[in-house]
């Protein structure tokens, strides 16, 4: 459940901001497959890259992974 929302929201706001998987794995300083498998579901990122995610899309944790619809 947590992935499926998680893997949904990493990819609707990558898309919404114009970026590559690439850019937004730099970012966060992970590989681009790493990232490529946050979106297909295969893995769950950390805690740590987490909140490296949410700090660069600027939304909560908790909407990242579900826990609330409202962004902040």
């Amino acid at each position: 459940m947590v992935r499926d929302v998680l893997a949904k929201r990493l990819k609707q706001y990558r898309i919404e901001k114009g970026l590559t998987q690439n850019e937004v794995a730099i970012f966060c300083d992970i590989t681009e497959k790493t990232y490529q498998n946050y979106e297909l579901k295969r893995r769950e990122p950390k805690l740590e890259i987490l909140l490296r995610i949410a700090d660069f899309y600027q939304v909560s944790l908790d909407y990242l992974v579900g826990r609330t619809d409202t962004k902040n």
